[in-house]
Formats: C-alpha cells, structure tokens, sequence
C-alpha cells in the first residue's frame, strides 16, 4: 500500500494536501489499482470510456473534507490496472461484476456508487444487480440504451486504417464534448489529460457502451437513484436519460445547463454538488445532515 498526496486545484482545502493510500488488489488473476481518500462513507467513482481514476483528481479530496471515503477505481486495462486475460472488454457487465468485487474486497459497506458515460451505465447495471447493499447512486452521462452509437462502426475504427489521427481526434472531440460553459483553459487540460488513452480499450468501451440494454432491469433498481446528463452532451439524448430516470422507481433526473459529457472534470467544486444530491432527505435520509 502506498500513501499518496494530492495538492491539485480542487483537491485541497486551505493549501492542505488530502492524504490518502493507493493498492494494488489481485483480481481474476491481474493487478487491480485502487484509491483511497478520507475514511467517512465510501463513494466508488468510476470513470468514463478509456479513461481512469485520474478523472477524479480534483473531486476525491473534497469528498474527504466533506466526510466521504472516495474510492477511486482504474478498471481492467485502463490507467494502472492490468487488462483482463481475454483482452479489451465489449460487455459492460464484466464491468459491473468487477466493480462488486472491489466492492466485496474492500468490505464497502452500503457505499454509494458514482459513474459517468460508461462509468455511469455500469453504475446502473450494478444497482440492478446489488440494490439493497447500495445506500444510492448517481448515473452521469449515461442511459439505459444508447441508440446514438453503431457497434459496427465502433468496431471497424478498431483498425488503423479508419483512423489515422486517433490521438487529435480524441482531443478535438473532448473539446466538443465539454459543455459551453466551462472555462478554454479548464476543456483544454481535460481534452489533453483524455488523449492519452489507449484506442483499442476506449473504442472496445464504447461498443460495450452501445450494446449494452438496462431498459428491463431498470425497475430492479430500488436504491435512491439520480440520472444526471448535461444539456451540451452531444453524446447523450437528454430525453432518453430523463426516461431511464422515470422508469427506475424513485429515480431522479437533472439536467446540467452548460455542462458537457464529464460532470466531475467540467464543473469547479463538483463534490459539493454531488454531496448535496447523496444527502438530499429523499436520496440517503441515513447520512447525518450538515450543520
């Protein structure tokens, strides 16, 4: 286990470094790296299509300030954890199930779980499958069925040829993807941070992403649930996240004005806002209220 020190903008509270630990777990087989930070209630944060736990940076020492345990995942083959033996992953599900064993393995007890774009549709898919041990989730970015991306499409861009400037193509279009009102400097640092992700992991995501259905495992979901999108996601059909919310009962819907596909990179003090939807009275009554 190794402590580790964060001193990023966000991350902080009066210049004070958020102190917390880093460990490999052996899952399947391979190495699993996860994150800690704070030692309140946990939260398990997921990251998006061939990304990693780096997308947390500036969120994970709020939440420990604000009294949450943040648990920062790198799933299979992204960042530092190592790719499954069968290779990049197609089936959001060996996701989810992955995600319970860290769940399980960690000995989270009731924890809340938080995800965005596919991040966000497995944090679904594990809240179908282990409501009554979640105390809430938050689904960003994300739907029961996305029907704005081919799986075919997504599988011929797995070759070269299709896409000779795959690195400034995923610069160019996190840029469009962040909403308009995020500050140039601030898209800029998030399109240069998700260029570095491996091609072969992220477009493999994304045909997960695309084939992926929850539209009859929604009313399996009975932990407080909140659907969150950003009404400048060109990736999402704001209508279609509105009507996952509506059919998982008691499900909430927001919509973020000016904000894009990344909720927790694009928005200043994003843990403020997500403890405010985990503590709101309908959402988790247990947590205690804020003085």
């Amino acid at each position: 286990m190794t402590t580790l020190s964060t001193s990023e903008p966000g991350t902080q509270i009066d210049s004070a470094p958020i102190v917390g630990t880093a460990r490999y777990l052996t899952l399947h087989g391979r190495l699993a790296f996860v994150e800690t930070y704070g030692d309140g209630h946990p939260v398990l944060c997921i990251h998006s299509a061939g990304q990693s736990g780096v997308q947390w940076r500036t969120v994970v020492g709020e939440l420990a300030e604000l009294g949450y345990k943040a648990v920062v995942v790198d799933l299979p083959g992204h960042g530092r954890s190592e790719m499954l033996d069968t290779g990049p992953v197609t089936d959001l599900e060996t996701y989810s199930q992955w995600c319970i064993e860290i769940i399980d393995r960690l000995a989270l007890d009731m924890p809340f779980v938080v995800g965005c774009s596919i991040g966000g549709k497995i944090t679904l898919d594990i809240a179908s499958r282990i409501p009554s041990r979640l105390s809430g989730v938050v689904a960003m970015a994300a739907d029961a069925k996305n029907d704005g991306q081919n799986a075919a499409g997504l599988t011929r861009a797995l070759e070269d040829s299709v896409s000779p400037s795959r690195s400034d193509r995923t610069y160019y279009g996190t840029i469009a993807a962040c909403g308009v009102a995020v500050p140039a400097d601030r898209t800029d640092i998030i399109a240069r941070m998700h260029r570095r992700e491996d091609p072969l992991v992220s477009n493999s995501d994304l045909i997960g992403w695309a084939r992926h259905d929850l539209r009859s495992r929604l009313t399996d979901i009975t932990c407080p649930c909140r659907v969150v999108v950003g009404a400048d996601d060109f990736w999402m059909d704001p209508e279609s996240a509105r009507w996952t919310a509506e059919n998982i009962p008691g499900g909430t819907f927001t919509l973020l004005d000016g904000i894009g596909h990344y909720p927790m990179e694009e928005i200043h003090n994003f843990a403020s806002l997500l403890d405010g939807w985990l503590r709101s009275p309908d959402r988790a009554p247990h947590l205690p209220r804020k003085a």
